[in-house]
């Protein structure tokens, strides 16, 4: 008898709200974004220009991704990195006096209850020395 009139009008609409709710929050999705240079580069060369002795010939692009399941499985944030630059490297197919500059790295995190999918995209120009 209690539950019956724990269960009135009143009260159901506010536990199907708050159901909803969850269910809302649950099924949401979370998405994060991160851009940064990327520094330290081993295979980077440093050289001070006093003239404008190059142009640009074409922007560049690598990506790597890798998804988890209650966190566990991919490759760690650096792996990621590595793996987007030395795509990006691959897809330049650089000639000559060419060279690559400027790189930046965004990340993206897509994030659902128990899993994620993780992107990682380099990005850059490359220069040719005339």
């Amino acid at each position: 008898k209690n539950i019956l009139v724990f269960l009135n009008q009143k009260n159901m609409k506010a536990i199907k709200f708050l159901l909803v709710s969850i269910v809302a929050v649950v099924m949401a999705s979370c998405a994060g974004l991160n851009t940064t240079s990327y520094k330290n580069d081993p295979l980077e060369t440093k050289v001070i220009l006093k003239e404008a002795n190059y142009k640009i010939v074409k922007e560049v692009e690598g990506e790597w991704s890798a998804v988890y399941v209650f966190g566990i499985g991919g490759l760690s944030k650096k792996a990621l990195t590595t793996n987007a630059i030395s795509e990006m490297y691959k897809n330049a197919q650089l000639t000559g006096s060419q060279q690559i500059i400027n790189i930046t790295v965004t990340e993206s995190v897509e994030q659902w209850v128990v899993y994620t999918k993780r992107r990682v995209i380099a990005h850059a120009y490359v220069i040719e020395f005339q």
